[in-house]
């Protein structure tokens, strides 16, 4: 069932004016036809690259716009930088602005069938580019579905908004950052893969097993319950109360995408000084 303890506005018929990061089905049923709303669907398989495009042509929420992982939330793979490198600022501003979103004005809610794995891969980056509006949605396209909520087949024409990033340098890390500063007292470096992955048991896609040393393992499917629906926000800072007094934290997993769910969990746990090491484990082993 979702929970019903997390931040998230009213349904009523205006937008709320203070920061929403989580929105509920019913919430996001109410706003459907609201102009300042931008929905984006964000499924996506690593294992079937095409299968979230394919899932959005056959059914998705009415209006919603698809943005793909690897063709627009992330940038070419190269020699270093992870799996998916953070998309040019300019680029992804102008896919932006071409599915209606106007900077700082428009609530933009992402949603996926992973548990937020590609949700807040959205969320983080609008938040990285000083666009502080976006949501996700709780439970993502199956609660939206349990809840008996319309879908569609039609995809949306194309709408005209403003976007310009105003990159937030403080919210991310690069792999100098992190030698320099992880062994530090005051920091923490965490790691946000599955255990057996973060133990080396088992790696299913990088070429070398293993974590940074150092780091401390809180796997990003503790966010969500087994249905995607987000933990409370008591449990949340539950989660995270052995980290509070930390100055910095730096947080990673295979390619700098599932470790948004951790930073979605540490914002709504009220920490906010936590700092994504964007190319993760998969950059860091491209050194060695």
């Amino acid at each position: 069932m979702p929970n019903t303890s997390l931040r998230e506005a009213a349904p009523t018929t205006t937008l709320s004016t203070s920061t929403q990061i989580v929105v509920s089905p019913a919430w996001l049923f109410e706003h459907l036809e609201d102009p300042q709303v931008v929905i984006v669907d964000c499924r996506f398989s690593l294992a079937d690259p095409q299968l979230g495009q394919q899932q959005y042509q056959t059914s998705h929420i009415k209006g919603s716009y698809y943005l793909d992982l690897n063709q627009d939330l992330s940038s070419p793979v190269g020699k270093h930088g992870g799996r998916h490198p953070l998309p040019n600022p300019n680029d992804i501003a102008n896919k932006f602005a071409a599915i209606g979103v106007n900077y700082q004005k428009s609530l933009v809610v992402a949603y996926d069938d992973s548990r937020f794995a590609f949700a807040s891969r959205l969320w983080w980056l609008l938040r990285y580019l000083g666009h502080e509006q976006v949501a996700v949605l709780d439970g993502g396209f199956a609660g939206w579905q349990k809840a008996d909520y319309p879908v569609t087949d039609v995809i949306p024409q194309p709408r005209i908004g403003t976007f310009v990033a105003q990159v937030q340098t403080e919210k991310v890390v690069d792999i100098t950052a992190v030698k320099s500063r992880k062994d530090s007292d005051e920091v923490v470096l965490v790691d946000s893969r599955e255990s057996d992955r973060y133990r080396g048991e088992r790696e299913p896609i990088d070429k070398i097993a293993g974590h940074i040393p150092g780091a401390v393992n809180y796997p990003w499917q503790e966010v969500t319950d087994s249905s995607g629906y987000l933990l409370s926000e008591d449990e949340q800072r539950r989660r995270w109360e052995k980290l509070e007094t930390a100055e910095e934290i730096l947080v990673y997993c295979g390619s700098g995408v599932t470790a948004c769910v951790n930073l979605l969990s540490l914002e709504l746990a009220g920490i906010s000084k936590a700092k994504l090491y964007a190319g993760s484990w998969s950059d860091w082993i491209s050194y060695l």
